[in-house]
């Protein structure tokens, strides 16, 4: 079938990307799904640092490739070998699908899918292969989604069913920055009443972890950010304490669990340096490989400090998403708030501007026929 989508042509234009336009949106063919495949009709589509790190260069990925992880959509065709799921099915598309068998899918989300990990990197599905063309030419997949699209092939293993009352833009949220951040503080951070978590940048994925921790009992939450907005941000969802990072060091804060949601090597450092005896430094964030920092070994062994990598938070999106699904029906946990405004398929290029300077939370890119194309703010 045909189809529309916003394809990564070059990697490491300059910036402003809204100039050197390296993301056009193009008509492809886009296959029928295979026998573990499932054609998804594409709703809703969050802009995430993941996009923005293959169109900087910051994590090379073969090109062109049509971009977009983080989405919601409904079922529209399924494969020979897919049961039990109905057409017209809203799902939320997860970019890590879980083959069930490896030994990374036998550490209950501590560590990825292998052959989850290798389609990645190679721009496939997990069957193996593309099945996105332009003409003769084979587009590559971005994290086994590629949701800047109206449709998506993708297989069933990155699909998680959410019932219609989770609205798709929500549904799409979950995906990615809910499970990255919030999968870190129920599954790595595990708050106890009386502890304290500490998020050091508070953007999508920073602040669903924030309102994660928030969404636990009798736990303080602490917001750490250089930007003005963003901590305004932190405190309207609720958040106790927000600073600075110099504010911080200066005033000796520290939490018993810090997440790092940035991606630097220097703010690692600073959530490090947070850690209270006894306590995690989780990070998130996906550096660039060129990325070091010095740690102190006696420091961890003196103090009892654990330092954990946390991929996609350590997340079994089968498992956790209906967690978030009730924690969000329950009002505990405002997914809604994350999005900041909601663009058309037209303004990638200006939306990975936006991100990259910060000005941005979650951008919701809206693919349903109902969306309006001009630029809303939330």
């Amino acid at each position: 079938m045909r189809i529309r989508g916003a394809v990564l042509e070059r990697i490491g234009d300059p910036a402003p990307f809204e100039e050197s336009r390296p993301v056009r949106v193009v008509e492809l063919e886009l296959d029928e799904p295979g026998p573990t495949e499932v054609l998804v009709e594409i709703e809703a589509a969050g802009v995430c640092h993941s996009d923005l790190s293959v169109v900087d260069g910051n994590r090379p990925r073969p090109v062109p490739m049509l971009l977009g992880h983080e989405a919601a959509g409904l079922v529209r065709v399924v494969g020979s070998d897919v049961a039990g799921l109905p057409l017209g099915t809203r799902v939320v598309m997860t970019f890590l699908p879980r083959c069930g068998e490896c030994g990374g899918c036998r550490t209950d989300g501590m560590a990825p899918c292998q052959p989850g990990s290798v389609a990645n990197g190679a721009g496939v599905l997990l069957a193996g292969g593309s099945r996105l063309h332009d003409g003769t030419s084979q587009i590559a997949h971005h994290l086994g989604v590629s949701a800047f699209a109206t449709h998506a092939v993708v297989d069933r293993r990155s699909l998680v069913v959410v019932d219609h009352d989770v609205p798709a833009d929500v549904a799409a949220v979950l995906g990615c920055a809910v499970l990255t951040g919030g999968g870190a503080v129920i599954n790595v951070a595990k708050p106890r009443p009386g502890s304290s978590i500490a998020v050091v940048g508070l953007g999508g994925v920073g602040l669903a972890a924030a309102i994660t921790a928030l969404a636990h009992d009798d736990v303080r939450v602490i917001g750490i950010d250089m930007l003005e907005h963003k901590l305004a941000a932190a405190r309207d969802l609720g958040v106790h304490e927000t600073y600075t990072p110099q504010e911080a060091a200066e005033k000796g804060i520290k939490a018993d669990a810090v997440i790092e949601a940035v991606g630097r090597g220097a703010v690692f450092a600073s959530a490090l340096a947070l850690t209270a005896p006894g306590g995690r430094t989780i990070t998130v964030g996906l550096p660039t490989p060129q990325e070091t920092v010095e740690i102190s070994p006696l420091a961890l062994v003196a103090e009892g400090r654990t330092i954990v990598g946390s991929y996609l938070g350590s997340a079994v999106p089968s498992r956790d998403i209906p967690i978030f699904v009730d924690l969000w029906r329950a009002g505990k946990l405002p997914v809604e708030k994350l999005i900041s405004s909601t663009i058309g398929l037209e303004g990638i290029n200006r939306a990975m501007d936006l991100l990259a300077s910060g000005a941005e939370l979650r951008q919701i890119v809206r693919l349903d026929a109902s969306a309006d194309p001009a630029e809303t703010r939330a």
